[in-house]
């Protein structure tokens, strides 16, 4: 395969405004984010911007970036936009959704979902998972939890659903990191098709997916990456870097 690293990022952040561009010792966070795509070595990056200021920043720091419509209604359409503005000619076959608020993403998290895709041939989107970090994440809403078909000691397995309810039992609770990667033609369908009745219901748009009969499989991570939603967790971020300079 064929992949194109894609970074989505904008500025309307409702819980931490300007959010691309928020310092990290020193550096934008989308900076970081791009600097550990280029890294896993699993294709050209670049950042998908929703505004100027993005665009400037990135190229400021010798990225690439590409400026699309500030309305689109998500990260997946912005990806499209991305996608069809740097390669009209279709030269790349698979797309990797890498989220813009991840500043230490270990760059193995990409290679996962392009292997992923690579050598399992049912599959239409990879994605990642990672093990609860806490018991409170069973019954917490804005911590996702994946359903797969997965056997024990397996690394990967089919994605069956993705729910926001509490999960009961004692097997293990899988938390979805939300980083895709995905056939372009599956890309190019999902963003085609109207939001679907539980993806409405959970608010996750990759239920419609699988309402459309595709197949989304999970890698499984050895731990979460670091994610910035809120003032809070810039701050723990600055601190990382703080400690490891």
């Amino acid at each position: 395969m064929n992949p194109i690293v894609l970074i989505p990022a904008r500025m309307a952040a409702t819980r931490l405004p300007n959010k691309p561009l928020a310092d990290i010792g020193g550096v934008a966070m989308v900076v970081r984010v791009l600097r550990q795509a280029e890294k896993a070595g699993a294709g050209p990056v670049a950042v998908a911007a929703g505004d100027a200021e993005i665009v400037e920043a990135v190229k400021a720091a010798g990225g690439r970036a590409v400026l699309t419509d500030p309305d689109l209604p998500s990260g997946s359409d912005r990806i499209r936009a991305a996608l069809e503005a740097l390669d009209p000619e279709g030269r790349h076959d698979a797309v990797i959704n890498l989220q813009g608020d991840m500043p230490f993403v270990d760059p193995a998290v990409v290679g996962a979902c392009a292997r992923l895709l690579a050598e399992t041939p049912e599959c239409d989107i990879a994605t990642t998972v990672a093990a609860e970090s806490a018991a409170e994440d069973r019954s917490n809403p804005d911590v996702v939890k994946a359903i797969l078909a997965l056997k024990p000691g397996e690394r990967a397995g089919r994605a069956l659903y993705f729910t926001r309810s509490t999960l009961y039992g004692d097997q293990p609770i899988w938390r979805h990191i939300g980083i895709y990667g995905y056939r372009r033609e599956a890309l190019m369908r999902f963003t085609e098709a109207q939001p679907s009745p539980l993806e409405r219901r959970e608010k996750l748009e990759q239920l419609r997916a699988l309402e459309m009969g595709m197949q989304i499989w999970a890698a499984v991570l050895d731990e979460a990456p670091i994610s910035v939603d809120t003032p809070a967790d810039l701050e723990k971020a600055r601190a990382v870097v703080r400690q490891n300079p």
